[in-house]
């Protein structure tokens, strides 16, 4: 790891575990699989040690599987936790968006419009910038809900709900599905700045409904074999 992007983090175990997630969540260490550590340790400029020790942290997000050989992978996707994301995400988006109409302040609407300005539908296969920026804006959202820890969980869940984005992604959408996305995006902006906890709520919940999370839990859920139902 050169010495510029070290001074970026506090230790070399930080630089890892941001690395490791963005290598992750890009799709290019995939869903299940083995993760050579020798050679990703060579890969990113660093060695084993903080590699390992990013590794244990990701685990603990449930990102990576680590066995008692301390061999490691990343881990599955699985229709049980798609389900699980989606159960969570019907429920708390739209709490937070309600809050966030009824608590916005100038400076919370403010982030929420430069994080929309130029925001686009995820494309198929996005760059992890397209995944970031998708974030923020959903990001901004939540925190002028000026809970907690409501935002510190959500926050917790996007990470796991990116990698079933991507599973999602793998089937094109259409220019009209992308449209639609574009314009709930705008009406929860429009609803949450007016005040509109109620209407916030209402399209925040369809958002959830017909998410990129939504289709890939059905898809997983198509695919399981009956006898694991």
């Amino acid at each position: 790891m050169s010495e510029s992007a070290a001074e970026l983090y506090t230790t070399k175990a930080d630089f890892a575990y941001l690395r490791v997630k963005e290598l992750i969540l890009s799709g290019t260490l995939l869903p299940g699989s083995v993760i050579a550590q020798a050679q990703l340790a060579r890969d990113i400029g660093i060695s084993t040690t903080p590699l390992r020790e990013a590794l244990r942290r990701l685990k603990s997000e449930g990102l990576v599987e680590l066995d008692a050989h301390r061999d490691a992978r990343v881990a599955p996707l699985a229709a049980e936790e798609a389900r699980d994301l989606l159960e969570l995400r019907r429920s708390l988006d739209p709490l937070a968006v309600a809050l966030a109409a009824e608590r916005r302040t100038k400076s919370d609407i403010a982030a929420m419009r430069a994080a929309l300005d130029g925001l686009e539908p995820l494309p198929g296969n996005p760059a992890y910038e397209e995944l970031v920026a998708h974030r923020k804006f959903h990001a901004a959202l939540y925190h002028a809900s000026h809970n907690d820890l409501l935002v510190q969980t959500l926050d917790g869940l996007w990470d796991k709900a990116d990698r079933y984005r991507r599973l999602a992604l793998e089937v094109e959408r259409g220019q009209a599905a992308r449209d639609r996305k574009a314009a709930e995006h705008v009406a929860l902006l429009e609803y949450v700045i007016a005040g509109d906890a109620e209407s916030a709520a209402a399209v925040m919940r369809e958002h959830i409904d017909t998410s990129l999370g939504a289709q890939a839990a059905w898809r997983l859920r198509k695919h399981q074999p009956e006898a694991d139902v």
